[in-house]
């Protein structure tokens, strides 16, 4: 079956780029094109490469479109806001206080019990953990852990990561994009004037600013999903096989100006000036994450503002076969389309790893599907009928609270009944005078027959902590309810079981996400690493490097980081998560039996303990060499002392 491509702007006929491109015929800014390419807007060799990389990211949105409908409602779980009908909207108007539809945010609040499971699973301190492969890698490997450690907080990593996991949960793909950061800025220099006289000479300190780079290191970027353009032809956790691997970057034309005013891979942006809508056809939006705000739809733009929505994309090519080299094996090239018409850069993709830059943490993955289905997802249909049977509930007891009378209308004013004040004043007719007012109004009986869905909402809620892992203790609260009081042991075991069902999505992530930034990240400082840095001597690297060192703050150049490393994968773990009191019940023991301490390091086992009951700064009270007083005794006296447990090896 052909494929069809569909939307506009489509592939371009030659006739169609002629008219397309009529507006740029007369410009001419003279661009420096990469390998002496004729790029310009509208030539036959930039008409096909612009085709080329606009059927990829048309062919992948098509794929994607299918699940945005899914992810829609997702959204709509998630910002708990429902549009009200005009029936709702009209009581709302008539009275704000009286309660209407709501999306009941349970699905919020176990979201938020595994974000936090995540964070703290992944947020430690350092991130990411490097080891050295040979003997004279062994340095190299903690000044390289010290340095992204640098770049991690620098850069605000875990914040974008964040925004990973999140997506993750909720879409069951979270994308993020790790690169190399420069800020450039003013730079302090430090000079001394010697000046010379007949008395003598003296000397001046002086600092000058200049122009520099401030900071540079590695940095990650999250990718909207809905942004995303993957090869559908590959799964979600082996999109490094994938022919092509791209996204859409929304950004603004004097942003993308300033890039190519620095960047010589950047050409082609004051083209963009005299195009109006520079927003591509692929990149409206989709989500209902605004919903609230603006209704959806593409965003707003006026004449302040000028948008720009770009293709990137890296494709696996044959040089010779798209004109762009001599090669006949396939290489990794970038591209940029911008505004869906413009190529922008078209380069070899030069990272050293090898790989697309891009990684996509997939814990629901099932090895076949690009986008699979997401922790949230399923438990869409619970959450639809919590949310039926607490408003149905609300429903009726507000129509149960309003008094409703059967009224004979010839026995009583209506206008009188119908009066909402209080202390009103009834009149009846005058043909029901002097009969009594027993039969003239009678109230209505009404039942609530919703009052069940509250106790079956506690029913489907606890269905909802079982399918999702986050049940009651993870998110805060203890069981509720049942003829006995909650047991430690009931806790203890509870709790383990929910955090070895969050510990197995944490070691998926942390194969599929952390291991290639972390091989990534490496990669790219020893690349592109230009200067000299300083790094504070912490961690569990400490007792080495300032053995070696004699200093806290340590220097670090490029030629130290030339080092063969191993990634250390993290085991999904939190703090405490899988702690148990008899570790300081076995710790008693070895430090009062001889034969234990003798074959056990006591001092770690501590460290051990202090760090899984929450000390991060365990480290700080440890005695410098320098404090420590040192005696001798006689061997009898140590021997008695030891005995008696008063008294244990160094280093165990």
């Amino acid at each position: 079956m052909p494929y069809i491509v569909q939307g506009e702007p489509s592939l371009m006929t030659d006739a169609d780029a002629d008219r397309r491109y009529e507006r740029y015929r007369d410009k001419d800014f003279d661009y420096d094109y990469p390998n002496g390419l004729d790029l310009k807007p509208g030539s036959k060799f930039h008409n096909r490469l612009r085709n080329r990389i606009w059927t990829r990211a048309n062919e992948s949105n098509m794929e994607m479109k299918k699940r945005f409908s899914s992810w829609r409602e997702i959204d709509r779980v998630l910002t708990t806001y429902v549009t009200l009908d005009d029936k709702e909207k009209a009581l709302k108007k008539k009275d704000d206080r009286k309660p209407v539809s709501v999306i009941f945010p349970y699905t919020y609040s176990m979201l938020e019990a595994l974000l936090t499971y995540m964070s703290m699973a992944f947020f430690q301190d350092p991130m990411f953990q490097y080891e050295g492969v040979e003997d004279d890698d062994t340095i190299g490997a903690m000044l390289m852990e010290l340095v992204i450690r640098l770049h991690c907080a620098k850069n605000k990593v875990p914040l974008a990561l964040h925004t990973v996991l999140r997506d993750s949960l909720a879409y069951g793909v979270g994308i993020g994009l790790p690169g190399w950061r420069k800020v450039m800025g003013k730079v302090p220099i430090k000079s001394t004037i010697v000046n010379e006289s007949g008395i003598g000479t003296s000397s001046e300190q002086m600092t000058n600013y200049v122009d520099g780079l401030v900071f540079e290191g590695n940095d990650l970027t999250s990718i909207d999903p809905y942004l995303w353009l993957p090869d559908p032809s590959v799964s979600s956790d082996k999109i490094q096989d994938g022919e092509f691997l791209g996204w859409i970057e929304r950004d603004n034309y004097m942003n993308i100006l300033s890039d190519e005013s620095s960047n010589p891979s950047i050409f082609n942006v004051r083209y963009l000036r005299y195009k109006q809508d520079k927003r591509s056809t692929l990149a409206g939006d989709h989500s209902d994450r605004d919903r609230k705000a603006k209704g959806g739809g593409q965003p707003p733009t006026g004449v302040a503002t000028h948008p720009v929505d770009t293709i990137k994309m890296y494709i696996t090519i044959i040089p010779k076969e798209w004109e762009l080299g001599e090669s006949e094996y396939p290489e990794k090239w970038f591209f940029a389309l911008s505004a869906d018409d413009i190529v922008t850069s078209c380069e070899r993709a030069n990272h050293n790893h090898g790989m697309y830059p891009m990684a996509v943490a997939s814990p629901e993955f099932d090895g076949y599907s690009i986008t699979p289905i997401s922790r949230m997802e399923i438990l869409y249909g619970l959450q639809g009928t919590l949310d039926f049977l607490f408003n149905s509930h609300i429903a009726n007891v507000r129509k149960s609270i309003n008094d409703m009378f059967v009224v004979d209308p010839y026995l009583v004013n209506i206008k009188d009944i119908e009066d909402p004040n209080p202390g009103k004043l009834i009149r009846l007719r005058r043909p029901a005078w002097g009969h009594g007012v027993d039969k003239v109004v009678q109230q209505l009986t009404v039942q609530d027959i919703t009052r069940a869905n509250i106790a079956d909402s506690g029913y489907i809620t606890g269905w909802m902590d079982r399918i999702s892992g986050a049940d009651q203790s993870m998110q805060g609260a203890l069981r509720q309810g049942g003829p006995d009081r909650l047991t430690r042991t009931e806790f203890q075991g509870t709790r383990g079981s929910a955090i070895s069902r969050l510990q197995r999505i944490a070691m998926l992530i942390s194969m599929q996400f952390m291991q290639d930034i972390g091989t990534m990240y490496a990669v790219h400082t020893q690349q592109y690493m230009s200067k000299e840095t300083y790094v504070k001597v912490v961690g569990r690297y400490q007792d080495q490097l300032q053995g070696m060192f004699n200093k806290k703050n340590v220097r670090v150049t490029p030629n130290d980081l030339a080092i063969n490393y191993d990634t250390i994968v993290r085991d999904g773990s939190i703090p405490g998560g899988n702690f148990s009191e008899a570790w300081v019940t076995l710790f008693s023991t070895i430090a009062q039996t001889p034969e234990l301490y003798q074959q056990f390091d006591i001092f770690r086992i501590f460290m051990y303990i202090a760090q899984q009951l929450g000390a991060k700064n365990v480290e700080d009270f440890k005695k410098v060499a320098s404090q420590t007083s040192v005696t001798t005794a006689p061997d009898e006296q140590v021997l008695n002392e030891a005995q008696k447990g008063n008294i244990v090896p160094l280093g165990g």
